[in-house]
């Protein structure tokens, strides 16, 4: 047997964690309006026996750049605002979204590395 379950993913520059069964399947992404939060509904084995994987998701804005490693997943749209936001899964085995640069002094932030800008995020 199966279910679906909901979760809310934040936006922000730190990745949403989910602890999720083993052979899940993102089936929907929406911005709900009373919320103003992205949720994503997954499908899950109901086994008990089934294990549990920890799996990191990130939500972007339009125009806003994502490393090429990220899986796209869809996109939830504000009905009364200009806003996408577009969820994407992070590679399975990342489990740091942070790196660390060789010695060269340089923020260890991934977002500053590659460009993204925080002011993209406020709202």
């Amino acid at each position: 047997m199966k279910t679906i379950h909901k979760f809310r993913v934040e936006a922000g520059k730190e990745p949403t964690t989910l602890n999720l069964k083993e052979g899940y399947r993102v089936v929907r992404c929406e911005y709900i309006v009373p919320h103003k939060a992205v949720y994503l509904w997954v499908e899950q084995p109901l086994n008990v026996g089934t294990p549990t994987v920890e799996r990191q998701f990130r939500v972007a804005l339009s125009g806003e750049p994502v490393p090429d490693r990220f899986d796209y997943l869809g996109t939830a749209l504000d009905p009364f605002g200009p806003e996408a936001y577009h969820v994407f899964a992070l590679p399975v085995g990342e489990n740091d979204f942070r790196y660390t640069p060789a010695g060269d002094g340089a923020s260890n932030d991934l977002f500053s590395s590659v460009g993204w800008q925080s002011s993209a995020m406020s709202s």
